[in-house]
């Protein structure tokens, strides 16, 4: 076994670490006290800054700056290329505020799926989002700040510590299933297509199936990058929308990306392409507030996407299927795009739909390996899911598909 890596600035958290360092110590595992403060102070860590900003790939001068923001950034660069070369990194645990947070998390995304990460944070009642990213960090609220050991700091960062020597003494053994891995794309309105799909090819693949919400699409992609995954069966890519009208749930510009670069053999369609994410009712940006919107929950609101915005959709979509080398057939749904996309349902709209499919045929350059579907049916008709599962088998075996 290797050892846990206990990860914060020393020049300000020093006893909280250590209190952290010994109580892992004390259940018999082997730990790495990493110093990544940004000041250049007589530090007695196990690791010390200097050693770590000479990862920076500009020297060590790149680190130590004035500018605290600029600092942060680099020792953070620097200690995500401090880890890659690492090959002792059975676990990670880090404490930090926003600044620590922001520094160590890159480090632990940059770390395999699996690996054991806990990172206890003054900010993770918040937006986590940009610190998870699409990897399994587990984010701990410290609750009072983490500036010195106290009755209630204690008791987080003893569960913390707790947490990580859990997990790695309790780790899952590696899975010996050795069916090729799909991944999936679903929301709540293509649940039953994308549960069709995967009764039927549970026997013949390990199916991943990934919540659209942006960091689904972009922890999917990332494992198709990784070569974990080795097709993609794209029912929900309403990532899109949220990409393209600003809404919350945005899987970024790269979406897709890893399908061009890779050309795993892609089946795609238009699930939930009707609609953009936002928060709750009042977060809605002014220049929507008179649209069709539908609270989804008291925290989330839809709104129905127009047929400007779903030409704009199918084009963006379009120009990414071009740029795919490998196999490729998308589905268009000519009856609805979700559950709430069907006649008498809030969003039923034909002529948006329309303008998606037609966006989509004029972008799209088909050919032998790149083709557009259309199908009289529902996205959620079984019709539809069965002609999605046929279609990815025809091409999966085309394609010789691989894990």
């Amino acid at each position: 076994m290797g050892k846990i890596y206990v990860v914060g600035t020393c020049d300000t958290k020093d006893s909280e670490l250590r209190f952290v360092k010994k109580l892992i110590e004390d259940s018999g595992l082997k730990t790495v006290l990493v110093d990544v403060s940004t000041t250049n102070h007589h530090s007695k860590a196990d690791v010390t800054p200097p050693q770590i900003a000479a990862h920076h790939s500009k020297g060590t001068n790149a680190v130590f700056l004035d500018d605290r923001g600029l600092a942060v950034e680099a020792m953070a660069s620097a200690f995500q290329n401090y880890i890659s070369i690492r090959d002792d990194v059975t676990a990670i645990i880090g404490l930090g505020g926003s600044g620590g947070t922001a520094l160590i998390t890159p480090a632990m995304r940059f770390l395999p799926v699996g690996t054991p990460k806990v990172m206890v944070s003054t900010v993770a009642s918040g937006n986590t989002a940009p610190y998870v990213g699409p990897s399994d960090i587990c984010m701990m609220y410290s609750v009072t700040d983490v500036a010195g050991l106290n009755r209630i700091s204690r008791q987080v960062l003893g569960n913390a510590a707790n947490a990580i020597v859990g997990m790695t003494v309790y780790q899952v053994p590696l899975s010996t299933n050795e069916k090729p891995a799909i991944g999936l794309t679903m929301f709540g309105v293509t649940t039953p297509c994308v549960t069709y799909i995967t009764e039927r090819l549970a026997e013949t693949y390990d199916c991943l199936v990934f919540h659209a919400t942006g960091t689904g699409g972009q922890s999917m992609e990332k494992l198709v990058d990784s070569k974990l995954i080795g097709g993609v069966i794209d029912v929900t890519t309403t990532e899109v929308c949220d990409l393209l009208m600003d809404g919350v749930m945005s899987a970024g510009e790269d979406r897709l990306g890893a399908i061009i670069r890779t050309g795993v053999p892609y089946v795609g369609s238009c699930g939930a392409l009707d609609m953009v994410n936002f928060g709750a009712r009042a977060t809605v940006p002014d220049k929507y507030q008179n649209r069709n919107l539908y609270m989804h929950n008291p925290h989330v609101t839809l709104m129905r996407t127009t047929p400007d915005e779903n030409r704009l959709i199918g084009e963006w979509i379009g120009h990414k299927l071009n740029e795919c080398k490998g196999p490729v057939s998308f589905y268009l749904p000519e009856k609805g795009v979700s559950l709430m996309d069907v006649h008498g349902k809030a969003f039923h709209d034909p002529d948006a739909d329309a303008t998606l499919f037609e966006a989509l045929e004029k972008t799209v350059d088909q050919n032998s390996n790149r083709q557009i579907i259309r199908l009289p049916h529902n996205i959620n008709d079984p019709e539809f899911a069965q002609a999605l599962l046929s279609g990815f088998i025809e091409l999966n075996q085309s394609s010789q598909l691989k894990t």
